[in-house]
């Protein structure tokens, strides 16, 4: 599938897009999708991407779990839970993997010889 937004290649399963994030609306008589699984995301990750697994799983944005989170630790009871569940989704949840054109994506490295 093609991004709408920066026309880069994306999964057919993708509801936003890993470069640019762009919602992608895909149809709903799209490709079956595979079973799934709870697994750490490896594209949508700020710390050790638990929120955006769980925001995968429940096809949601990642940001709107990453605001209940901070709720969650903001209260003051389940501020102690709040990070021992985060810890312990981050041992117990199996890391995604990266998909393949993102794994090929090219580094590009600047040369400290050559000044702006």
């Amino acid at each position: 599938m093609i991004c709408k937004h920066c026309q880069r290649e994306i999964a057919d399963y993708s509801n936003f897009c890993y470069f640019c994030g762009m919602s992608q609306h895909v149809s709903p008589e799209g490709p079956p999708r595979a079973s799934r699984r709870l697994r750490r995301s490896a594209v949508d990750r700020k710390i050790a991407g638990v929120c955006g697994g769980i925001a995968e799983y429940f096809e949601i944005d990642s940001t709107i779990v990453r605001l209940a989170w901070v709720l969650l630790v903001l209260m003051p009871v389940p501020l102690v839970p709040a990070f021992i569940g985060y810890f312990v989704a981050w041992l117990v949840m199996p890391k995604a993997a990266l998909p393949p054109f993102a794994a090929a994506r090219p580094v590009i490295i600047p040369d400290p010889t050559k000044a702006e």
